[in-house]
């Protein structure tokens, strides 16, 4: 008994540890941008800098005409090209403030389908590889919210809300140690149940919108009838 109950207290404390240290990686890269899509080479002669602000200017020209957004450093990763790689490497985009990162990844939420020359491409917070795993998770749940047109967003560290009859649901994501993200990868049974559990909660919440449009309905059509044998009534008796 104590033997578990000192392995509790050492997995908490591994826990806690491993928290910090993706929160600590977060904070890194706080005012980062990842760039998803670009091919490689493309940012020869110009620069990673300059594919950013070719993708500015071709996707929100408004907000390329304002002045001050200053973008530190920008560099493929990972550093090194594997051949054997089919994708090309994401470019990371250090910007000078954080709200220049916010204002731009708003701007690509709200256009939603990005280009670089005619190429379909993403722009994304960067995240450490914990954060991203732990997000990964809510993939497929994700794009069936995303058809149903409810608004689907991850919350940070890796929460998922979503908005359903004007409510903003959410259903947050317990930090688990490195070790347990990484069997929770292999072990897509797990994510089954997570996803049709969501999924189980849409229906009903879908089901209780139909019984209320339903009675809605209903008490109109009896109003309907009783006006009706209202105005009959009075035809008789005239």
């Amino acid at each position: 008994m104590e033997k578990e109950e000192a392995e509790k207290k050492r997995d908490k404390k591994i826990q806690e540890y491993e928290g910090k240290i993706r929160e600590l990686s977060d904070t890194l890269k706080r005012n980062n941008i990842r760039i998803i899509g670009i091919p490689e080479e493309e940012e020869r002669g110009k620069g990673a800098e300059g594919v950013l602000e070719e993708i500015i200017a071709e996707n929100f020209p408004e907000l390329g005409k304002e002045k001050g957004i200053e973008i530190q450093e920008a560099q493929r990763t990972p550093f090194r090209c594997n051949l054997n790689r089919s994708s090309a490497r994401h470019i990371i985009v250090k910007l000078a403030k954080y709200k220049d990162k916010e204002k731009i990844l708003k701007a690509a939420r709200d256009k939603r389908a990005l280009t670089y020359k005619g190429r379909p491409i993403r722009l994304v917070t960067d995240l450490s590889f914990e954060t991203w795993q732990a997000r990964k998770a809510w993939h497929d749940i994700f794009s069936v919210l995303n058809r149903k047109n409810m608004q689907p967003r991850i919350l940070y560290p890796a929460s998922l809300s979503f908005r359903i009859e004007g409510e903003i649901k959410v259903f947050p994501n317990k930090q688990r140690s490195v070790n347990e993200q990484q069997r929770l990868l292999f072990q897509p049974a797990k994510q089954v149940i997570i996803f049709f559990s969501v999924y189980l909660f849409i229906l009903r919440e879908r089901e209780r919108e139909r019984e209320r449009e339903s009675a809605s309905r209903g008490g109109a059509e009896r109003e309907g009838e009783r006006e009706s044998q209202t105005v009959s009534a009075s035809q008789c008796g005239a």
